[in-house]
């Protein structure tokens, strides 16, 4: 992922902010008996963005990469809607406790931005990607960073037209949906009145979206690597603030790590594994060959 890549990390504060007020309101709503879910996974399995992850001889790479991780944030459902037999084609090469987080079609989100014709395009994505049954998690729609709040009206239709049995998250890159309280305040009342997630996305040269406020009891969370050495302890500060959420009643982590050169991401992911299940007491599928010995 090259979005808000930057030449020289060391130069970027990337500390996380502080919680948004309104954290702790939305995550007391929380139903104490729901049971904690974490999924963690890179964006993609690709045995040539992710060099070196893969065994030699490895020839059905989704199968091995299930093996390894519980989640995957499927960026390849953005470029185009794969025939019906596809979807349950990569339902059957991976666990069943495998969930996949599918990236809503760009002709819904880019080439349309929401607008009438787009949906026709949004209900075949979602006949495809019903194919993914029990193994779907939370899909999400990812906007160009042009589209800012002058397109309030699409978003409010998209919102309202959007199934409730299909779980989204939403993610705009568009300063002003953030730099403008009243704005960010709307937006945000109405994905919390509709259920559905505000996507946080970390990374170094996009500081000005890192708004750190949740819309619901779900943290969907996109980290991108600086391919430095701060990525860890980045990770570690993630690990640290998802506790303390927890603590507060958070029961949904859904956490994807990308790199500006994704070659590295299944190492961080294991790494952040690692740290969760450490502080969380928990044990979360991780590819153990790649867990570095960073303390």
């Amino acid at each position: 992922m090259k979005f808000g890549k930057v030449e020289y990390p060391d130069l970027i504060d990337l500390s996380l902010p502080e919680d948004h007020p309104r954290l702790a309101a939305v995550l007391s709503r929380s139903i104490d008996s729901q049971p904690l879910k974490i999924f963690v996974g890179c964006a993609k399995w690709n045995r040539q963005e992710l060099k070196n992850f893969y065994p030699r001889g490895t020839k059905e790479e989704l199968r091995y990469y299930g093996s390894q991780f519980n989640a995957i944030e499927l960026n390849a459902t953005f470029y185009r809607i794969f025939p019906t037999e596809q979807y349950s084609t990569w339902y059957d090469m991976v666990p069943e406790y495998f969930k996949f987080f599918p990236k809503v079609v760009q002709n819904v989100s880019h080439l349309r931005r929401l607008n009438d014709m787009a949906y026709p395009a949004l209900d075949n994505f979602l006949l495809a990607t019903s194919g993914f049954k029990d193994k779907l998690g939370t899909i999400f729609l990812q906007m160009h960073p042009n589209f800012g709040p002058k397109n309030w009206d699409r978003v409010v239709r998209f919102v309202e037209y959007w199934p409730q049995e299909f779980p989204i998250a939403l993610e705009f890159r568009h300063t002003d949906w953030f730099n403008d309280d009243y704005i960010a305040n709307e937006l945000c009342n109405l994905l919390e009145e509709k259920n559905m997630a505000n996507v946080l996305v970390d990374t170094a040269g996009r500081r000005d979206i890192m708004h750190m406020r949740l819309t619901n009891n779900e943290a969907f969370v996109r980290f991108v690597g600086a391919n430095h050495k701060s990525d860890y302890h980045r990770l570690e500060e993630w690990v640290e603030r998802l506790w303390q959420w927890h603590k507060s009643g958070l029961k949904n982590i859904h956490f994807f790590i990308h790199q500006n050169m994704e070659l590295e991401s299944p190492l961080l992911a294991a790494f952040f594994i690692k740290k969760i299940n450490n502080k969380f007491k928990i044990n979360l599928q991780a590819p153990k060959t790649l867990i570095p010995n960073n303390n």
